[in-house]
């Protein structure tokens, strides 16, 4: 996978959730948390020096992730 391409399948996901849900957004909350989750991961592993076109910067990443914690 390209460093361009990483994450490309959730973002695309997420595209497809919204345009489906206009009024109802909060619909795709599980599509944004697979986008963030894949971009933590591509970040911790290219050292948070990748980049990708699906990506918001590793310091959105990490503030979204802090902010929206994983429900048990």
């Amino acid at each position: 996978m390209s460093e361009t391409a990483a994450c490309q399948v959730e973002a695309c996901d997420l595209h497809s959730c919204l345009n489906k849900n206009t009024y109802k957004p909060e619909r795709c909350d599980q599509h944004l948390r697979k986008l963030y989750e894949c971009c933590q991961k591509f970040y911790e592993k290219t050292d948070g020096k990748g980049e990708s076109t699906a990506c918001p910067m590793p310091s959105v990443v990490t503030r979204w992730l802090k902010d929206h914690p994983a429900k048990k």
